[in-house]
């Protein structure tokens, strides 16, 4: 995806740097997938209401994982409308959706910084079903978060980046 504004940052940014980025491509991915703007959610921590996490690897010249939150309901509505047909909690379209926004949330990202596009690669998304499970990922610096409302329910974009 491209964005008006080109790319924005450089791959020497420390990870705090990065999070307008990842805001403005889960912004800019939900405006053209799903037709929806996205409202600031200021204060809200993640919480265990975050029942779908959808994962996708960075690996190259960035390396770590970009994850994106949600609660069943909130998966079930983006899927909804991503796909333009009814889905339910149990539908498989539910995960791949998510799988798909998440990928492309990456995808919009790094192509965000100058000269990155080209020397990052990205994994297949992983989904994970339910909320009591306790993700470690082999991070050297800060962990960023974005929180935003979809709807009015909260979804949570992170980023845990490896040097």
């Amino acid at each position: 995806m491209s964005t008006q504004t080109g790319t924005l940052g450089s791959v020497a940014a420390p990870a705090h740097g990065y999070t307008p980025l990842l805001e403005l491509a889960t912004r800019e991915v939900f405006a053209i997938m799903l037709g929806a703007g996205l409202q600031p959610a200021l204060g809200l921590e993640q919480s265990s209401t975050a029942e779908f996490t959808a994962m996708v690897g960075l690996a190259g010249q960035l390396c770590g994982v970009i994850t994106l939150r949600c609660n069943t309901a909130t998966a079930v509505a983006v899927a909804t409308r991503m796909l333009g047909l009814p889905a339910s909690d149990g539908d498989s379209a539910v995960w791949d959706a998510l799988g798909e926004l998440c990928n492309m949330i990456a995808g919009d990202f790094k192509g965000k910084i100058t000269g990155l596009a080209d020397r990052c690669l990205l994994s297949v998304p992983t989904v994970i079903r339910g909320g009591d499970y306790r993700m470690r990922s082999l991070t050297d610096r800060e962990t960023i978060e974005v929180s935003l409302l979809f709807e009015g329910a909260p979804i949570w974009v992170g980023m845990e980046l490896h040097s």
